[in-house]
């Protein structure tokens, strides 16, 4: 008798034990870090804002959004992929986290696979807009004078390597035809280079090309992505105006430390999907050019970010963009 009794103890320790570690139901049991790797008052930042705020309440835990710009955000990558896998330090990051950053910087320290992806949160079309004197107002126009000037049309963007540059590596690989980058530092300088003249085109973001589109100076003939956007219901794709299958977009992901507990991913993928289906959230995000696009499951998310990553590693070979 006290020998079952002993042995009851012991398997009653060995469970509590094995759960003890296996399954962190109580998480989360204190504040969330949640990294980007970009400054106060960008976009990235009011994404991480937005959600971070949102899954605060969901979670019942401070969710503390951490700024560490510099480098084409590898310093915050890096940061993340040394962060321990407890589910207390997430990351906000773009495709690029998938691959391109190997392609672009010489010496980072970290890999695709030292992240879990658990599901994208919000996706933003470029805009392609165009200097109003340049006569092109579609994309038609546009593919027919670069075929007619090979070379002689000078697009701008937000920096090399960037997202907007490697729409427009993109889109000369898509339409067949040959144009000129011209890089700027930040997206503001890069659409005022086409307002000015200095450049025919960008492959902007919303709130980099609207102050000059508000205004006249240039002038908006597609979206970048593969449907049209409901933030820009107006304009049509640049697949529907001749250069087919073209589809990228700018979008922000949620991901954690490589060797997460599958718990907690599971637990912030449904928390995600449920913060993330407030119309008075959606409507926010929409507001600053972002539509709500959270994945359908985490599986499929790491399929997208993967075919994602591809792309942008393809793209960024394709530019021949290298950064120190």
């Amino acid at each position: 008798m006290k020998q079952t009794a002993f042995h009851l103890a012991a398997l009653a320790a060995s469970v509590l034990s094995w759960s003890t570690h296996a399954a962190p139901t109580g998480y989360p049991t204190k504040p969330i870090r949640l990294v980007i790797g970009f400054p106060a008052g960008g976009g990235a930042d009011n994404t991480a804002r937005l959600y971070g705020d949102a899954l605060s309440h969901e979670l019942g835990q401070p969710v503390i959004v951490d700024n560490r710009p510099g480098a084409g955000t590898t310093i915050a990558a890096e940061f993340v992929a040394k962060a321990p896998a407890d589910g207390y330090t997430l990351y906000i990051a773009t495709a690029s986290l998938m691959g391109g950053d190997k392609v672009l910087y010489r010496n980072i320290k970290y890999q695709p696979s030292d992240f879990m992806p658990i599901t994208r949160l919000v996706a933003a079309p470029m805009i392609l807009a165009v200097n109003r004197d340049t006569g092109i107002r579609s994309v038609a126009d546009l593919v027919a004078q670069a075929k007619a000037h090979p070379g002689a049309l000078n697009y701008s963007s937000s920096g090399n390597g960037v997202i907007t540059h490697l729409a427009g590596v993109y889109f000369t690989k898509l339409a067949g035809v040959q144009m000129t980058h011209v890089p700027f530092k930040g997206g503001a300088p890069s659409a005022q280079a086409v307002a000015a003249g200095d450049v025919q085109l960008t492959f902007g973001t919303a709130p980099s090309v609207k102050p000059m589109i508000d205004t006249g100076k240039i002038v908006p003939i597609a979206v970048t992505s593969g449907q049209r956007s409901a933030a820009h219901p107006q304009l049509p794709t640049i697949a529907e105006g001749g250069v087919k299958g073209y589809d990228l977009s700018a979008w922000y992901g949620l991901f954690a430390p490589a060797k997460t507990p599958p718990e907690i991913i599971d637990k912030l993928y449904a928390a995600t999907a449920k913060v993330m289906a407030n119309p008075e959230l959606k409507k926010k995000f929409l507001l600053q050019g972002d539509e709500v696009s959270v994945s359908g499951s985490v599986a499929e998310f790491q399929e997208y970010a993967a075919r994602e990553g591809k792309i942008g590693v393809d793209l960024a070979v394709t530019s021949g963009a290298k950064i120190d």
